[in-house]
């Protein structure tokens, strides 16, 4: 392959659709990075608890969750493109109102928790949206590229969000961050309202009624899914590799326990960093085929970095370990979004969204709860190898139980 072809895969840029939809993401995801910033540490200044700042933090997981589900549901029997405008207007009025309140010095906490959970809500629905709608505008061969695209930056919001907030917050304060992720948040609806019409393909419908049509949807969508091994596996590989090798909550302890407070941001750094470097180097990978095995290799090559991460003992040779697990992650994420939006029916791709909108948000705070446990109870270490080795044995015995998947490439049927 030349080496200009290994660099960043840019061609589905060269869509005026996706670029569209492409910098609608970037603009959210730097935006939304600075009211994550925001309100942790306002939640702290008002109550002076942390149990208030974790309340902050799951407070909005229940929303986001059925929001997710709902939003799925909805989007396959109207046009997606509405409903994506309607959740990026959500997200903007939420962030004014924080911004409200913190310039009125409400004071609330609840308030506060209120205004996260109804934001959550309807980032919950536009990240299913968003993701359904990406094959609706990049033809199929184009989608892993699409989909690298859409993880480098999203990685790169995640880097640079937190570094723009942090700058600012000395000479603004809190209150203007909220403002600037609300302004940002109205240009990527700009850039939205812009897409085509996105209406039903046909065979969408989930029913008819104000009463319980979107819940028949899921539970039609959940039937689906359940016939469907090669979609089964895509998503319990996401599952399996956050859940069994997401040690982000020992990190605080492995810092107390020799490294060093700064050893918590170079940890997580590291893994943005190896995500970035792999989405810059998507070119070497977009084009190959075998999906079903790349998402198996991305699962096995995060839960080996982690496996010799809990194994090391010095700052850098555990960096550069996480820093090869977050490429193997966007390799992983990369064919496995691919394969959820490519082997199903459009007219299903919306509840599958949703789902998989559950899982990418449950599955990391799940692993918290696991690790924080199993930490207490072994030893950072051993909780953490050990849960890299679960990663890969369970992903090894998950494709010896489906076969199929390994040889998954878009070309192929479903397997029943």
């Amino acid at each position: 392959m030349p080496p200009r072809l290994a660099l960043l895969d840019v061609r589905p840029l060269r869509l005026p659709a996706f670029r569209r939809l492409f910098l609608s993401s970037a603009v959210t995801a730097v935006g939304g990075q600075l009211t994550a910033f925001a309100v942790p540490i306002q939640l702290y200044r008002l109550t002076g608890s942390s149990l208030w700042v974790g309340l902050g933090s799951a407070a909005g997981l229940l929303p986001m969750v059925l929001a997710a589900l709902w939003g799925g549901a909805v989007a396959d029997r109207v046009d997606r493109r509405r409903v994506l405008l309607l959740g990026n207007a959500g997200i903007a009025l939420c962030s004014l109102l924080l911004w409200t309140q913190a310039a009125a010095g409400l004071g609330s906490a609840a308030v506060l928790l209120l205004l996260i959970a109804g934001q959550q809500a309807c980032f919950g629905a536009n990240s299913t949206l968003r993701g359904a709608i990406v094959p609706r505008l990049v033809p199929a061969e184009l989608l892993p590229a699409a989909n690298a695209l859409q993880s480098t930056v999203s990685w790169l919001g995640g880097i640079g969000g937190p570094l723009l907030a942090g700058t600012l917050v000395v000479v603004t304060g809190l209150g203007p961050l909220y403002l600037l992720d609300g302004l940002a948040l109205l240009a990527a609806l700009i850039l939205a309202h812009r897409l085509p019409a996105l209406p039903p393909t046909g065979g969408g419908a989930i029913g008819s009624g104000p009463d319980g049509s979107a819940l028949r949807g899921i539970a039609a969508g959940l039937r689906y899914l359940t016939g469907q091994r090669i979609l089964l596996v895509a998503y319990l590989a996401d599952f399996t590799a956050m859940f069994f090798g997401m040690p982000v909550a020992l990190f605080p302890q492995l810092a107390q326990q020799g490294l060093g407070t700064p050893a918590i941001g170079v940890f997580s750094a590291a893994i943005s960093l190896g995500a970035l470097l792999a989405g810059a180097c998507s070119g070497s990978f977009t084009r190959l085929r075998r999906h079903g095995a790349l998402v198996t290799l991305g699962v096995c090559g995060w839960g080996l970095a982690i496996t010799g991460f809990g194994l090391v003992h010095s700052l850098w040779p555990a960096a550069v370990l996480l820093a090869l697990g977050g490429a193997a992650i966007v390799v992983l994420s990369v064919f496995r979004k691919t394969i959820l939006q490519g082997a199903a029916t459009d007219a299903m791709r919306g509840r599958l969204q949703g789902a998989d909108t559950v899982i990418a948000a449950g599955g990391p705070r799940l692993a918290g709860l696991a690790h924080g446990t199993a930490g207490a109870a072994f030893g950072t270490g051993w909780a953490i190898t050990g849960g890299g080795v679960l990663v890969v044995l369970v992903m090894l015995g998950t494709v010896a139980a489906v076969p199929a998947f390994w040889r998954y490439a878009p070309a192929q049927a479903l397997a029943g």
